[in-house]
């Protein structure tokens, strides 16, 4: 079945009559869940299907952001407990090894929970390097304060995320670090030359240019494109993030019903395609808004249909997993870096 170039959210705990005639209509390429989702394992479980009955298709994505810390959709007990990224780059300070080991665990847990509720994607990991006064937006859902580290362990996420049956997302293209103020409400702007970029805040994204799916930030580069996000830009997108970094995963944009963008959500969303970003996302549930995204929405075809279908034909049947086991084997490493 024909799908369009666009993620949706959906108001509540199950999908309503008009979103159902909605989505079978539009046919979103996947839907996105937040807090306002979850009530419980069955009702999430029963919100998955519903939506891939609606779209008519099984393999169709729910994407949800489910990193740990402060940023976890899903809380005990549908799931378990997840440290924030900085947790592993304390310890890859003092041990590498243990701290690639917690990562990638910690990941297939996470992965192991969302696949079992019938959740396919994760938006991680945040591969953003931090500069001194960056936003509390980001904080410590940054891994570490070095590009290398923060690749090397965002490797081991997105190994763990696939062995526990869900896709990674690498966000935010190309890099979120230095914003000193949070896209939700307002454009950061960073105003680092371009061979400082590259040297630092690209770098991790370069290392991880594999990565099935990307994120773009809502972020204005002055020294690149002045006068567009990097979401709207295809001097970013194009010369960038397809160009410098060197992904040809699938490209999604950052929330469109967020602040940083002061235009409507369907003239962002044609703008951000026609920039060179494959689906637009649009996550509020906000039906008027849906609407308009959806009209602005081509369909997924041509290279952007095949980098869909590369990604989701990286999702395969998983054994049943331990979760308790993983995340004793977890937490026992990170102990390590309080001890």
């Amino acid at each position: 079945m024909a799908t369009r170039a666009f993620i949706s959210g959906c108001h509540g705990v199950a999908l309503t009559p008009e979103e159902r005639g909605f989505f079978r209509e539009a046919e979103p390429w996947g839907l996105i869940l937040f807090g306002r989702n979850i009530a419980s394992a069955d009702q999430v479980r029963s919100l998955c299907a519903d939506f891939r009955e609606a779209v008519g298709r099984a393999d169709a994505p729910v994407l949800i952001d489910q990193e740990g810390g402060r940023v976890q959709r899903i809380r005990p007990p549908l799931a378990s407990i997840h440290p924030p990224a900085a947790s592993y780059g304390r310890l890859y300070g003092d041990d590498r090894q243990a701290a690639l080991a917690a990562a990638r665990l910690g990941a297939e847990l996470l992965g192991a929970e969302l696949a079992a509720l019938g959740v396919t994607v994760d938006c991680l990991p945040v591969l953003d390097l931090p500069a001194q006064g960056m936003t509390d937006a980001i904080g410590d859902r940054a891994y570490a304060a070095d590009a290398e580290a923060i690749a090397d362990l965002g490797r081991a996420v997105i190994d763990g995320l696939l062995a526990g049956g869900a896709l990674p997302v690498v966000k935010h293209m190309p890099g979120h670090g230095r914003a000193t103020v949070d896209s939700h409400f307002h454009l950061p702007r960073v105003a680092a030359d371009r061979e400082t970029l590259e040297a630092t805040d690209f770098r991790p994204f370069r290392a991880l240019a594999d990565a099935p799916l990307g994120m773009t930030g809502h972020i204005v580069f002055e020294a690149i494109d002045p006068d567009r996000p990097a979401t709207l830009s295809p001097i970013i997108i194009g010369d960038v993030i397809r160009g410098h970094i060197g992904f040809d995963g699938l490209l999604m944009t950052d929330d469109l019903s967020m602040k940083a963008l002061s235009e409507g959500v369907g003239c962002s969303a044609a703008k951000a395609l026609a920039a060179g970003c494959d689906v637009a996302l649009h996550c509020n549930g906000v039906m008027s808004e849906m609407v308009e995204v959806a009209a602005a929405a081509p369909r997924l075809e041509g290279r952007s249909a095949e980098r869909a279908a590369k990604a989701l034909a990286l999702l395969r049947p998983r054994p049943e997993v331990d979760v308790a086991a993983l995340a004793a084997a977890r937490d026992g490493l990170l102990e390590r870096s309080s001890a």
